[in-house]
C-alpha cells in the first residue's frame, strides 16, 4: 500500500502534496504494472474520467498530460 494516494476532489497526493499522480506514485505504478502497460493505461484512464468530473474547470489537455501523458 502506498502513502501517495489521491486526495479528492482536488487530486493532490496524500503523501507529498503534489499533483496526483506525483512522481513517486508514477514510479510505483510503473513497477506495479510492469509487463502490463495496457492495464496501467486503463487504470489511469479511469482516474482521468473521475478527475475530469471533479475538476471540470481544468483544461482537458492538462488533465490528459497529467494522467496519461507520462505512460510508456
Amino acid at each position: 500500500m502506498t502513502a501517495h494516494g489521491p486526495v479528492m476532489p482536488i487530486w493532490t497526493c496524500a503523501g507529498c502534496g503534489s499533483s496526483w499522480p506525483c512522481r513517486t506514485r508514477r514510479r510505483e505504478l510503473l513497477i506495479e504494472y510492469e509487463g502490463a502497460p495496457i492495464s496501467l493505461s486503463i487504470y489511469m484512464a479511469s482516474h482521468l474520467v473521475a478527475a475530469t468530473q471533479d475538476m471540470g474547470w481544468a483544461p482537458a489537455r492538462d488533465l490528459h498530460r497529467r494522467f496519461l501523458g507520462w505512460l510508456p
